[in-house]
């Protein structure tokens, strides 16, 4: 049974890439059609092909791992609930594989599915040991990996189960507590990294690149020769291109919203990939704020020029 389970397992994300990549070839060939549109090139139509497909593949990629992580941060979170029940259960006198199969409730979603298939395990004739490897295996949590060896190394050493979930339980739940009051207590860090990267930053990028025209304009109609020589300022023409300034900005700019929403995600979850899900509104808010700014910038300083 459980090796049917894989297998369908196995089947279901081989459709899933398959559909994935369908889905991105199209999306990348749409991309390739406007950018042959709206240039009439077919290198850019090619580059535009190549960068709509790896976008679009890598945000697929991105949700779904996301998913996975909601799915296996929800089980967390119910775990110890659910190890308290089998607990009672078993004191109130039923086997393990009855006492596992009586704790699926709908509530536990999505446990429920593994905890049935784990208690038809044991029903089956296989060990605990082995219905609990398992059931790690499918969630693929860090955290239920170390908690089910904990529990399976207090089985062989002969200790009460029932004692041994309920401890167990209790230990999650302190554990819990721990992780949320540590989150809470890096929540200005979080904020600060926020309000630097998605507002201050931009608005000095934008800052220096609007500084960088204003200079370019007033150095372009100024004459060296016609200064006097005694004035203790030297002036000379400004070698950085104000394009250069404006696309290194931009680049700049997203690298950092990148890198930010990875440090986001270790600092309030404890993963790294978890602050992605930031990015999205990093990216609109920092671009926004850059070329907005810009634009009032400019026309603030176009009467000095």
């Amino acid at each position: 049974m459980v090796r049917k389970n894989l297998v369908k397992v196995d089947r279901e994300k081989v459709l899933m890439e398959r559909r994935r990549g369908i889905v991105s070839g199209g999306a990348a060939l749409l991309v390739g059609l406007a950018v042959y549109l709206i240039y009439g090139n077919f290198i850019s139509m090619t580059i535009g092909i190549f960068a709509g497909f790896f976008v679009v593949f890598s945000s697929s990629k991105l949700m779904s791992s996301l998913k996975k992580s909601a799915r296996v941060k929800k089980i967390e979170d119910i775990f110890p609930d659910f190890l308290q029940l089998v607990s009672s259960n078993l004191r109130a006198g039923m086997t393990v594989d009855r006492a596992m199969l009586l704790s699926a409730r709908p509530e536990f979603a999505p446990l429920d599915k593994e905890i049935l298939q784990s208690g038809r395990d044991i029903s089956t004739g296989k060990p605990v040991s082995f219905a609990l490897k398992t059931l790690s295996k499918r969630i693929n949590s860090e955290k239920i990996d170390k908690t089910l060896s904990i529990i399976l190394s207090g089985i062989r050493a002969g200790g009460n189960l029932a004692i041994l979930l309920e401890e167990t339980s209790r230990s999650m739940r302190q554990r819990d507590f721990i992780e949320k009051k540590a989150a809470s207590q890096v929540l200005m860090y979080t904020i600060f990294i926020f309000l630097a990267v998605s507002i201050f930053s931009p608005g000095l990028f934008s800052l220096s690149g609007v500084l960088v025209q204003t200079m370019t304009n007033l150095m372009g109609g100024v004459d060296p020769a016609s200064l006097p020589q005694n004035i203790p300022i030297s002036f000379s023409s400004v070698n950085i291109s104000v394009g250069f300034i404006h696309y290194f900005s931009i680049l700049f700019i997203i690298v950092m919203d990148v890198l930010a929403s990875l440090v986001l995600g270790l600092v309030g979850k404890g993963s790294e990939k978890e602050g992605l899900r930031y990015l999205p509104v990093m990216l609109i808010l920092s671009l926004g704020i850059f070329f907005s700014l810009g634009k009032i910038l400019s026309g603030v300083m176009a009467g000095f020029a």
